[in-house]
């Protein structure tokens, strides 16, 4: 089952991952979420993912 909301620490998880460089396709994988959220969520954030 996928996560459907956004808790704090997922959003600081995903934040230091996109600093890092990690693409939305690798967080997906290790947030369990589907890309398209990841993206809505970096979107939302102001986060330009990093690409292939």
């Amino acid at each position: 089952m996928t996560e459907t909301t956004w808790s704090l620490d997922t959003v600081q998880t995903l934040r230091t991952m996109a600093r890092e460089g990690i693409t939305p396709e690798v967080m997906s994988l290790k947030l369990k979420r589907p890309v398209e959220a990841v993206r809505a969520k970096l979107a939302e954030l102001g986060i330009t993912p990093a690409t292939t």
